[in-house]
């Protein structure tokens, strides 16, 4: 996606670009004979996070429901290591248990669980029908409680350490205007790596959430597109001065969930530029989020 670049200021150089693509702070073969399950790592951000894990030798098990993404996973991340793909609707327990038996068969017990596997689009709230709200607290908040479910109860039982990581978003802390029922299921993923966290320490099991800022990538739904391409200046809309870049959210994960951040548990990693705790010195106008998203007055 392309981005217009703020006009260069030597008084405001902004965040410094990270290193090149393939480059990692993380020790060659940190994950090397570990088991890495992703959901909704076919696409997007999901698939960067699984590429940075594959990248340090993990072995990759990507789910989605949907086939298209299975094959988009097949074919950038077999390249990188070893990956094997499942079909599994993350609302379905029966499906995420069917999931772990597949990856199970193929390559052993997952070590870390990524929560990628999310559901979102852009609505006034008073637009939202009963299905379409239920639809993505269904998938975002319960699909991620009952993959962590099935994860941690098979690691319990084994006696084995684990690693979960969930993305949240950070209108968990604020609210989202035009995204009440996304808002609303990230802020429950939020609260359930803090109290899982608790619940499972004592069996080897790290929680923690990883929560994306701007970061433009070629997956990005016709929706979300469209409400950015309203403000073409997305960089100089950024207090780093820059958008961030998929790699950067894998190398996060990959730390989270590596040895060297065992005693990181409960913790949620925002890595956005600090553009969520951008405030004015004085409040703008207020837009009505009908208007932002380019929508009539409501008919009932």
């Amino acid at each position: 996606m392309a981005d217009d670049a703020p006009t260069p200021d030597p008084a405001y150089p902004g965040l410094p670009a990270p290193p090149p693509l393939g480059s990692s702070a993380l020790p060659a073969g940190t994950f090397a004979d570990r088991v890495v399950l992703v959901t909704g790592g076919g696409t997007g951000l999901g698939k960067a996070i699984a590429a940075e894990f594959s990248r340090l030798g993990a072995s990759l098990v990507v789910a989605s429901r949907k086939p298209e993404h299975l094959a988009a996973a097949e074919e950038a991340l077999a390249p990188l290591g070893p990956v094997a793909t499942v079909a599994c609707d993350i609302r379905d327990a029966d499906q995420i248990a069917g999931a772990f038996d597949a990856a199970v068969a193929t390559f052993g017990l997952p070590d870390v669980l990524i929560n990628n596997a999310a559901a979102n689009f852009p609505s006034p709230a008073e637009d939202l029908s009963p299905n379409a709200w239920r639809t993505v607290v269904d998938i975002t908040l319960t699909g991620t409680y009952l993959c962590s479910r099935e994860f941690a109860r098979r690691h319990i039982a084994a006696g084995t350490p684990g690693s979960i990581v969930d993305v949240g978003a950070s209108y968990a802390w604020t609210g989202g205007p035009g995204f009440a029922h996304s808002a609303a299921a990230k802020a429950g993923v939020k609260n359930m790596v803090e109290t899982l966290a608790v619940e499972w320490g004592p069996y080897g099991i790290q929680v923690n959430g990883l929560v994306p800022g701007l970061v433009p990538h070629e997956d990005m739904t016709a929706d979300i597109q469209q409400n950015l391409q309203r403000n073409r200046s997305h960089a100089a809309s950024q207090p780093a001065l820059r958008v961030g870049l998929p790699r950067e959210l894998g190398w996060a994960a990959t730390f989270l969930a590596s040895p060297y951040g065992s005693f990181i548990s409960g913790h949620t990693l925002v890595v956005d530029g600090a553009n969520w705790q951008r405030r004015h010195l004085t409040n703008p106008p207020v837009v009505p989020v009908r208007e932002q998203m380019g929508r009539g007055p409501f008919e009932g």
